[in-house]
């Protein structure tokens, strides 16, 4: 992790790289009698990461299963970089994409919730946990979200890193508009 308090390591992100299941979602996976998959998204947490990419930040996400579901929910954001059926190391796959990106891990942002997010926390400059994390990657976060996942807490993020950012404001005006964007608070 980048050294440095909280504010001066989140001014630095420039991607937010996210794992799913448990942090875009709840972590449970319903499945109907024929196989068919089907998992829930917060829409709050949808309209963060529009707010994020409005004033580039880009969005990565990264997990260990292989959905359809999340394929459509990346692409109905507008999401191009998903990285499915990840069974090693997340780090590695995180180093790549900061590289192609041509990004410092500092200016890394990884949020993750379980056991297969550890290696990737310890690589990104910013480590986010979301509220219901298991204890080992709340003891490896910069930052451990109020909300659960799958329930607000990558919004929530997003705003914590746009604000310590000042592009919190510009964001909400790009995203929602003009008359919305004056009452944000900055």
């Amino acid at each position: 992790m980048a050294e440095g308090s909280l504010e001066e390591k989140l001014r630095r992100v420039r991607l937010l790289a996210l794992d799913v299941d448990g942090v875009l979602t709840d972590g449970r996976v319903w499945l109907d009698e024929e196989g068919m998959e089907f998992k829930s998204f917060d829409t709050r947490d949808g309209l963060g990461l529009r707010l994020a990419r409005s004033v580039g930040i880009e969005v990565a996400f990264l997990t260990a299963r292989a959905s359809g579901v999340v394929e459509a929910r990346a692409e109905e954001l507008g999401i191009t970089e998903l990285y499915q059926g990840l069974t090693g190391d997340k780090a590695e796959c995180l180093r790549e994409l900061a590289a192609r990106q041509g990004l410092e891990l500092a200016e890394v942002a990884y949020m993750g919730d379980d056991l297969l997010d550890l290696t990737a926390l310890r690589t990104a400059g910013v480590a986010l946990a979301v509220a219901d994390a298991v204890e080992e990657v709340k003891a490896v976060a910069d930052y451990v979200t109020r909300r659960p996942g799958g329930r607000g807490a990558v919004r929530e993020a997003v705003e914590v890193i746009l604000r310590a950012q000042g592009l919190y404001k510009q964001a909400v005006q790009v995203v929602v508009g003009e008359s919305v964007g004056r009452e944000a608070s900055t």
